[in-house]
């Protein structure tokens, strides 16, 4: 479980984004991640608590976004769901396309009180 480890540089990130800002007190960390990355969400979730003990991040409540694994078809150009077309271009059948989105994993936003 590699999660672990990233989230740990994402709370350094944020921690050192909220000291040169002057934030005192985070309410919120939004996370985006695509459904295509590595990272699996449950995961994150189940160690947020243990990776921001003893933290500025230690009160804050965490929210993820999932971002579409889309595609957009090599043939007819329309864009569809990876994942729920099981890779095929649910138009014309063809299995050539450009991926477009879904293996991000940003920090979208931090939201202070």
């Amino acid at each position: 479980m590699h999660e672990l480890g990233v989230l740990i540089e994402v709370i350094e990130t944020v921690e050192n984004f909220s000291r040169k800002n002057s934030l005192t007190k985070i309410d919120t960390l939004v996370l985006q991640i695509g459904e295509l990355s590595s990272i699996i969400p449950r995961y994150i979730e189940a160690c947020y608590p243990a990776a921001v003990d003893g933290t500025l991040l230690k009160d804050t409540k965490l929210k993820i976004e999932i971002l579409p694994g889309n595609a957009i078809c090599g043939k007819c150009n329309k864009v569809f769901n990876l994942i729920a077309n099981n890779n095929t271009c649910p138009n014309c059948g063809n299995r050539h396309w450009e991926l477009l989105c879904g293996k991000e994993f940003m920090i979208k936003e931090i939201i202070a009180c």
